[in-house]
């Protein structure tokens, strides 16, 4: 290409002539020196060629007009195809309840749509029922349990792919150095005059970058980043069921204890009974059957003694187990201070307010998580409308390439290469529509499952609404019944001692009150599995001291019990 003469004063006020493109050229022509840059002749105003490493001439190809500085931080920004998430309808075309049926009063005016509030601390609720052996337990389930150590893994893994995720929104550089040997053959052309031997020695650097035009890397990042938020929900959601987990078998074992220490005083009396008894028919009062019936109420209590020992070993092993200790060293306390401890904490119950507001349903990790998935599955969906379009990458290479390993970093070896290219899809067989398809329905069950779980927060809490008041009333009449059954059987007694009636009315006397009794302990512990229920089915968050919500703090528990940043 021949370059035409111009005088200094041209050179420094150029005013090259356009042509217009001839029809057969793809390329534009301008008058003066030219530089072949992408199908495009742009003359080169009079600059003197400078060299930067590698050989790279500074010149027109590197210029960029005004309005290609405009234009190219929005090339670079591109934009993000597909649907922008927005939270859908907590119950679709149902309408939000104003009020939970089974509380005597609620900030009606205050109920919403469910929001992900998860990362809110849960609190030490278990502090509500003043035990001191289950305080310990629930702070060796926070740090041994092995469901939340896999629990908090997931959540470290799902931090690490976001990161995963991130490293293509920045160039990729790598290096393969080589050496080959290789032989051309004598035969590969007709003008060959024969084959030769050579070595080939390389240290190629190669740098890529893919310009996020579509918002490929933006919506897997986007993706990765609500899935992240949802482990970490589903850390608390695990934590707060291995919790409750551990203070409903707690108090189970407790009312355990207390069944077998019933038994073996009621043993006791029916013992003292059967001598009594005894003595009676020595005296030729009482008669054999009196003797026998005695005889058959002592072994029944015995015999109930073995079963309840049975279902506490059981419980026991359980704790062991969510406490991440192995059964065999494990023990709990039953001394008479932790029953009485026991008794203590179900006679006044926990002080979970009776107006619950809206915003406790929120806190339930389940809701937040079940809500970061729908989030993760529609930045999916934009992520399937970004395969239909191209991904332009900018590619670069750099190095040094000799036949002879002495002169491979001499700067004649020298070697680069720069361009861009395209990746554009034109026939795939149906698998971008496919996949386009297959993350719409994701998404559809993802709205379905958030909506289910919302829908199974407001069953919980009705149910252990209900369970409270019910299971209060019924508490209040078996007492009353165990009050009437005790007096009964002191009546019995008194009459079948001065002879009045046979030792059958003691015993049905006897059964009764051991029967209430037993019904008396058994409802005690029901009522605190059902305030526990209740404090998981709202997502707990209460303090001690006045009863109310936790001051929010964005931080999640790890295994060890040491706060940690959740990633939000």
């Amino acid at each position: 290409m021949k370059t035409e003469t111009r005088n200094p004063k041209a050179e420094r006020s150029p005013k090259p002539e356009v042509r217009s493109p001839s029809p057969k050229s793809a390329t534009c022509r301008r008058s003066g020196p030219l530089v072949f840059h992408v199908g495009c002749e742009v003359p080169s105003v009079g600059l003197r060629p400078q060299l930067i490493p590698f050989g790279l001439r500074v010149s027109a190809f590197f210029r960029v007009s005004a309005f290609g500085l405009r234009i190219l931080p929005l090339l670079l920004a591109g934009c993000a195809v597909g649907p922008h998430y927005q939270r859908p309808p907590a119950l679709g075309t149902n309408a939000m309840p104003a009020s939970f049926a089974g509380a005597t009063a609620t900030n009606a005016g205050e109920w919403k749509s469910a929001q992900p509030s998860a990362h809110l601390p849960r609190g030490s609720w278990w502090e509500l029922f003043g035990d001191p052996e289950l305080n310990r337990l629930e702070a060796l389930a926070t740090t041994n349990n092995q469901q939340l150590a896999a629990a908090f893994a997931n959540f470290q893994q799902a931090r690490a792919l976001v990161n995963v995720a991130r490293a293509d929104f920045f160039p990729q550089l790598s290096t393969m150095p080589g050496v080959t040997r290789q032989r051309t053959s004598a035969n590969q052309s007709q003008r060959s005059t024969g084959s030769s031997t050579y070595n080939t020695f390389s240290v190629p650097l190669e740098a890529s970058w893919e310009l996020d035009l579509w918002g490929r890397v933006r919506r897997e990042v986007e993706g990765a980043r609500a899935r992240l938020t949802a482990s970490a929900d589903d850390l608390e959601s695990f934590k707060l069921a291995i919790q409750a987990e551990v203070a409903i078998d707690y108090f189970s074992l407790r009312s355990l204890d207390a069944q077998d220490q019933l038994l073996k005083e009621t043993v006791v009396a029916y013992r003292r009974s059967l001598e009594l008894t005894q003595n009676r028919r020595k005296g030729g009062i009482a008669t054999e059957l009196d003797v026998s019936q005695a005889e058959t109420q002592l072994a029944s209590a015995e015999a109930q003694i073995p079963a309840v020992q049975l279902q506490r070993a059981n419980l026991l092993h359980a704790l062991a187990v969510l406490c991440g200790h192995a059964a065999p060293t494990f023990e709990v306390s039953v001394t008479q201070d932790a029953l009485a401890t026991a008794r203590r904490a179900s006679d006044a119950g926990p002080g979970i307010p009776v107006t619950v507001p809206s915003e406790l349903l929120e806190r339930r990790p389940d809701i937040a998580a079940a809500e970061r998935l729908m989030a993760a599955a529609n930045a999916d969906v934009g992520l399937a409308h970004a395969a239909f379009y191209p991904r332009v990458m900018l590619n670069g290479l750099a190095g040094f390439q000799s036949v002879d390993a002495s002169s491979l970093f001499n700067w004649e070896s020298r070697v680069w290469s720069v361009g861009p290219s395209l990746s554009l899809p034109i026939f795939t067989g149906g698998r971008n529509r496919a996949q386009l398809a297959a993350a719409r329905a994701a998404y559809d069950a993802a709205v379905a499952n958030y909506r289910q779980t919302v829908l199974s927060a407001f069953q919980e809490v009705e149910d252990q609404l209900a369970a409270q008041r019910l299971l209060a009333q019924q508490y209040e009449r078996e007492n009353a019944a165990l009050k009437s059954s005790r007096r009964t059987l002191e009546i019995s007694l008194t009459k079948y001692k001065g002879g009045v009636i046979t030792y059958l009315e003691v015993a049905i006397a006897q059964s009764s009150a051991l029967a209430h009794e037993q019904t008396v302990v058994q409802l005690a512990a029901r009522r605190l599995a059902a305030s526990v229920s209740l404090i998981k089915a709202l997502g707990a968050g209460w303090r001690v001291d006045d009863g109310t919500a936790a001051t929010p703090v964005h931080r999640t528990a790890t295994p060890s019990g040491t706060p940690e940043k959740a990633g939000r």
